[in-house]
């Protein structure tokens, strides 16, 4: 194939490869160069007339356009304007989804019954003036370690530059986030590293976690200490040392699992983001979870996932999320709808709609049951919403706070980066599965190669995720690429 008309509605088609001007496309002669991804005109659009894409509008027409043009940023334009007023229509119809056989990993199931899919140790800084001794104790552990003597697979230091001078929201986002992963099941054991002057201090951070876990928990303050080092290199060994957790069958029916696009361009609302939608649907047809977030990438598609809210609470919640995230960006003075980054455009994205249409398609067809808040975890099985930016390390750190256990991520243009969960890389054309296949983990630009066989790709991905929750190393697990991104809003001292 050569271009893609997604639905008989469109009045615009996607390259699915790089056209020449003067080519002879869909029955008609291009008038300019197409590149892959990017749109081309099937009929004449008036002025102000509709672009329609994914059988939806996308924008408004700048000018009038000829049949085989180039449809992009520079003849098209959003339709979206100011706050919207939602309206709940009442329960969605029940989805049917095709029966799903039963799945399962090999996992860690802790002793609160949790269940977790890496033995890691984490080093979660209370503040971001002991990173560098957090990132020397979690590398000297590694390289050290006493393999027989557990079953840990290696430290993990979650370094970031807050825990002080911070006010309000701002501290509390901190906090709530850090709290968040210390109690994450793929960490059999944390050890809390705080400086001792700090707003966050350790003392209350300990308070905020609840009831003590020796076992899995040590709290160091580095202030306090004659020889810090030695002393937070003694606790994780010993945390190592009482940890011996082992991989044992649980059903996918456990799995809590983040979606997430970053980098994205023409092809991902057409390969990857719908691979990743059919494969959250086939989660929750098992009883799993699946966790979407980057609500400012939800403007323009969110009365789609408005109608699929379960009850009118639900639906008020995203209402609210959506609301707030608006005026989130009005407060700062800043546009609501100009949103498609550089690299979108350049991957053939013009408007938001363009984008967020693609985007929400992660979510697949089934009920939305629940919109969560910064550390908030799944109260329910299905698809929850979570609220948060869609900047892609953010974005991906809210995920993991929410208990994600590991994170699908979509790409077209591509990126090395990773959370502190394995972050699974799916790339949305094959071009960049081959140029880069230390940063990819699956292409699913496969789904456009002649006679593909788009169940048995699922099926194939599908695997894959449970082969990495069974232990399987993520690319940026084997490149050392996790770390943590704390959202900020707020006034710092």
């Amino acid at each position: 194939m050569r271009h893609l008309q997604i639905t008989p509605q469109d009045n615009v088609a996607i390259a699915l490869l790089d056209l020449a001007a003067g080519e002879a496309v869909a029955g008609l002669k291009l008038r300019d160069a197409i590149p892959r991804g990017h749109k081309f005109a099937l009929a004449a659009i008036p002025a102000g007339g509709l672009v329609v894409k994914y059988g939806l509008p996308i924008g408004n027409a700048r000018a009038a356009i000829a049949p085989g043009e180039h449809v992009h940023a520079h003849n098209l334009k959003t339709r979206l304007d100011g706050i919207v007023e939602y309206h709940y229509d009442g329960p969605p119809a029940p989805v049917v989804l095709p029966a799903a056989p039963d799945a399962a990993f090999h996992g860690y199931r802790r002793a609160n019954g949790q269940v977790g899919i890496r033995n890691h140790l984490y080093i979660v800084p209370t503040v971001g003036c002991v990173n560098k001794l957090a990132e020397n104790l979690a590398a000297a552990f590694n390289r050290q370690r006493p393999t027989a003597a557990t079953t840990i697979d290696r430290a993990i230091a979650l370094t970031h530059p807050y825990g002080c001078s911070q006010l309000g929201d701002d501290h509390e986002t901190t906090r709530a986030i850090l709290a968040a992963h210390v109690r994450h099941p793929n960490a059999a054991g944390v050890l809390v590293l705080g400086l001792g002057c700090e707003n966050n201090t350790v003392e209350s951070f300990r308070e905020r976690l609840g009831p003590d876990d020796p076992r899995h928990r040590r709290f160091l303050v580095s202030q306090e200490e004659g020889d810090d080092f030695a002393a937070g290199y003694q606790a994780l060994l010993e945390l190592a040392a009482a940890i011996h957790d082992r991989r044992e069958p649980i059903p996918a029916s456990e799995l809590i699992v983040g979606l997430k696009c970053g980098g994205s361009d023409g092809l991902s609302g057409i390969t990857a983001n719908p691979l990743l939608g059919r494969f959250s649907d086939r989660l929750v047809a098992l009883g799993g979870t699946s966790l979407l977030g980057e609500v400012p990438e939800m403007f323009g598609a969110e009365t789609l996932l408005m109608q699929r809210c379960q009850t009118a609470e639900v639906f008020q919640k995203c209402v609210a999320m959506i609301n707030d995230f608006k005026n989130y960006f009005t407060r700062h003075g800043q546009a609501i709808y100009e949103n498609p980054s550089p690299g979108n455009k350049a991957g053939g994205i013009s408007t938001l709609e363009d984008k967020s249409l693609g985007c929400t398609q992660k979510g697949g067809r089934t009920h939305v049951v629940d919109v969560l808040t910064t550390g908030e975890q799944p109260r329910r099985r299905g698809l929850n919403l979570l609220s948060g930016p869609g900047n892609d390390m953010v974005a991906t750190t809210l995920l993991s706070a929410a208990g994600a256990h590991l994170v699908l991520f979509t790409t077209g243009r591509g990126t090395p980066f990773g959370g502190v969960v394995p972050t699974l890389k799916i790339a949305s054309n094959t071009e960049l599965a081959d140029r880069k296949p230390h940063w990819i983990d699956f292409n699913a630009g496969r789904l456009l190669e002649k006679h593909a066989d788009r169940d048995a790709v699922d099926q194939d991905f599908f695997q894959l995720v449970l082969d990495t929750a069974s232990g399987q190393p993520a690319r940026n697990e084997t490149h050392g690429y996790e770390e943590i991104a704390i959202f900020k809003d707020g006034v710092t001292l």
